[in-house]
């Protein structure tokens, strides 16, 4: 198999996705305040689990991740001064920028699913054949 997780990993991928699930959860329940917290507390110690702390550290630290990392933070401090709304537009884009290095392994990690790896390599298939069923 391709990719192998330890038991330290699968405790980290099961942080993140609780962290993204509170977060999803404080959304739709109208940008609830604890819910957002905790999800970011989750998702950080998940990144951080995942990552190692020291990995997670430079990841933060590193010179050309400063727009990321202070987008993330100050998405974290305006949750925290009740701009729920503002906060969490401010952690995606922050999200985006300091995780763009990784998108090449998510994108190959996600074309090795079943059903997306599909989807993913052949969307102009998946499209003709909606077309076509609808007409």
């Amino acid at each position: 198999m391709a990719y192998e997780l330890s038991e330290q990993k699968k405790v980290g991928l099961g942080l993140i996705g609780f962290g993204i699930f509170f977060t999803f959860l404080a959304v739709i329940l109208f940008f609830d305040r604890g819910l957002l917290a905790l999800g970011n507390i989750f998702w950080l110690t998940g990144v951080a689990i995942l990552l190692g702390w020291r990995s997670t550290l430079q990841l933060f630290t590193d010179r050309r991740n400063y727009k990321g990392s202070v987008s993330f933070l100050l998405g974290i401090f305006f949750i925290f001064v009740r701009w729920p709304v503002v906060g969490i537009l401010v952690e995606i884009y922050g999200c985006i920028v300091l995780f763009s290095g990784f998108w090449p392994s998510i994108k190959a990690f996600l074309y090795q699913i079943p059903v997306i790896g599909w989807i993913l390599q052949y969307p102009a298939l998946l499209i003709n054949q909606f077309t076509k069923r609808s007409a």
